[in-house]
Formats: C-alpha cells, sequence, structure tokens
C-alpha cells in the first residue's frame, strides 16, 4: 500500500509526533474560535508555506491536496448559497487552514510513528473499560493506510474509463471503487483475526 509519509529532515519532520498531534487540536481549536477573515487569511498562508517545507515537490502536493479542494468547494458553495460571501468565507478559510497543517502532519509522520504515539496517549481511556488502546491506535493506521490506497485506486479506475472511451461519471466510478475496498477491508479483517488467533495461541 501506498504511504502518506515523505521522507525528509524539515523542521516539521524534527518534531515528536506528540507535538504535532497536539499543535493539530489546539490549531483547530483557534481556527474555530476566530471569525477575524485577516487573522484566518493569515493562517492559510502560513500552513501552506509549512505544508511546502515538507520536502514534496510541487506536483506531488497539489495532486495530493486534490481531493481537499474539491471538499473545501463543496463547502464553499454551500455557504454561498446560505450566507452573504463574508460570512461564507470564513469556514472555507478555517478548513483551509486545518486541512493544510494535517497533511503537513501526515506528511511528516511515519504511520508507526502514528500508531504509537496514539496508543500511548490512549492508554488513560482503557481505564473505562470501554475501549482497548491498541485497537485505536490500529484504527488510525489503517485509515492512514487506506486514504492514499483509495485515492489512487479512483484515478486508476477513472483513467482505464477514459482509455476504453467510457463517459467518466462518479456514479460509474463508484462502484468498482467500493467493491475493491471492501475486499480489501476483509483481507485485513483476516490478516487481523488470524494474528489475534496466533497471538491466544501462542
Amino acid at each position: 500500500m501506498q504511504s502518506l509519509y515523505v521522507e525528509g529532515n524539515s523542521p516539521m519532520h524534527r518534531l515528536s509526533p506528540r507535538v504535532k498531534l497536539v499543535s493539530l487540536a489546539v490549531f483547530g481549536v483557534v481556527l474555530f474560535v476566530s471569525q477575524n477573515i485577516a487573522l484566518l487569511s493569515g493562517f492559510v498562508l502560513l500552513t501552506a508555506f509549512v505544508y511546502r517545507t515538507t520536502g514534496l515537490p510541487l506536483g506531488e502536493g497539489l495532486r495530493r491536496l486534490r481531493p481537499v479542494f474539491l471538499t473545501i468547494a463543496v463547502v464553499a458553495l454551500f455557504n454561498l448559497l446560505f450566507n452573504p460571501w463574508q460570512a461564507a468565507l470564513v469556514p472555507v478559510l478555517r478548513l483551509t487552514a486545518l486541512m493544510l497543517f494535517a497533511a503537513a502532519v501526515t506528511a511528516t509522520t511515519s504511520i508507526t510513528a502514528f500508531i504509537d504515539e496514539v496508543t500511548a496517549l490512549a492508554r488513560p481511556l482503557e481505564r473505562t473499560g470501554f475501549v482497548q488502546a491498541d485497537d485505536i491506535g490500529l484504527a488510525l493506521g489503517l485509515v492512514l493506510r487506506f486514504v492514499p490506497e483509495i485515492v489512487g485506486r479512483y484515478q486508476a479506475i477513472r483513467e482505464a474509463h477514459k482509455a476504453r472511451g467510457l463517459k467518466v461519471r462518479p456514479t460509474s466510478l463508484l462502484a468498482p471503487l467500493i467493491i475493491l475496498t471492501l475486499r480489501d477491508a476483509d483481507n485485513v479483517a483476516a490478516a487481523i483475526d488470524a494474528r489475534r488467533i496466533r497471538r491466544h495461541g501462542s
């Protein structure tokens, strides 16, 4: 499977995963309590700069952000239908800044580091008896693994439709994408179950 992580030695790479995760959470809170368009615009420029310093080539960096931009465009359109442009701009700027910073965090933190850090942070929750920290870490790791895989498969299916001269429609692409994704999910679930059986049996 593909990975969102990019090897490098940028300042973001050198930060510990815990600092990056906490910074992302705090930054999200700051964004969503701010209503100032000038301040939010500054945050967008700052996070765009941070994302640019991750070491990703410009083309690859923009390609990764394409689904993000599509989501932001939908949010912008929805808000413009019901609000004045100034009010509609605020959530768009918030979402853009947050997604750019989140993209920078995922590009500079390996899956293993993410899983280890989230598992460690979730350990206190085990005292409630409702969750297992290892399961939370595993769930996050699977999400981070599958996101680029799903995006890559969507693009491959779309190109296959174009090569065959078929009209590219979202409805015609989603069916094979869902089938392939569910098949992979079954394979991963079977592998996890097998490992647990072996672990219990040892």
